[in-house]
């Protein structure tokens, strides 16, 4: 039996506090569980106070086989934005949005590079999906097409290789790993551009991919969808 736990950002009190709530305990310095193990769906890292603590409670749980440990967008983002290319750039700028997005994983870091190291090629081990009999996962959006693609080209977990075609835009490899890892979004009209939790302009909705689109108005089938559209 497994328990889905989705975005973490770094809060690791509120997740012991879950994990407590949920019958696991602490024994050998790992949580677990003895019937049941969980399922984390990615973004571990960036936002909260205790990214470190978080993905030492993740990794140590994923590695002693009491969980499963999916990759999601913030982990992809940091690795790419560490990940130097041959012009001494990195294939995630290091823009003022992007090292806002990700001060305080580096924070938290700043004083431990080698063990950051250990995590970042961690997170190539985290696989992109899981298909299993009983249950599919992912940490953004399950598109058949898009899983199909991963395992006809051996795709289970991230490469370098494939970190670096993803942020080829309008590549396959960039359409896939944003919308399994991000979700599929549509563009708004110019004038119903929104502020997003980061005060960035979006011009452009992710999308609620389970609906069937042709029964629910745009409210229904939109995340944070201006209120002049909801009924449309």
């Amino acid at each position: 039996m497994y328990d889905i736990i989705g975005d973490i950002h770094g809060h690791a009190a509120e997740l012991k506090l879950l994990l407590q709530k949920m019958d696991y305990k602490l024994l050998n310095g790992v949580w677990q569980h003895a019937n049941r193990k969980v399922i984390f769906l990615g973004d571990y890292i960036d936002r909260g106070p205790e990214i470190r603590e978080t993905l030492h409670i993740v990794r140590s749980m994923s590695e002693s086989g009491n969980a499963i440990a999916l990759l999601g967008n913030h982990e992809y983002n940091a690795m790419a934005y560490h990940f130097q290319i041959s012009d001494g750039s990195f294939l995630r700028p290091h823009s003022d949005k992007n090292e806002k997005q990700h001060k305080n994983t580096v924070k938290e870091f700043d004083a431990l590079p080698e063990e950051w190291q250990s995590y970042l090629q961690w997170f190539y081990t985290l696989p992109l999906y899981l298909d299993q009999p009983e249950l599919r996962a992912v940490h953004a959006c399950w598109d058949d097409e898009h899983i199909d693609w991963f395992k006809e080209y051996g795709y289970d977990t991230m490469t370098e290789e494939l970190l670096i075609k993803s942020h080829v835009k309008n590549s396959k490899s960039y359409q896939v790993i944003d919308e399994v890892l991000k979700g599929k979004e549509v563009d708004i009209p110019e004038q119903f551009k929104w502020k997003d939790k980061g005060n960035h302009y979006r011009t452009s909705n992710r999308i609620k991919w389970w609906k069937d689109v042709g029964v629910v108005k745009k409210g229904e089938f939109l995340f944070d969808c201006p209120p002049e559209l909801s009924e449309e």
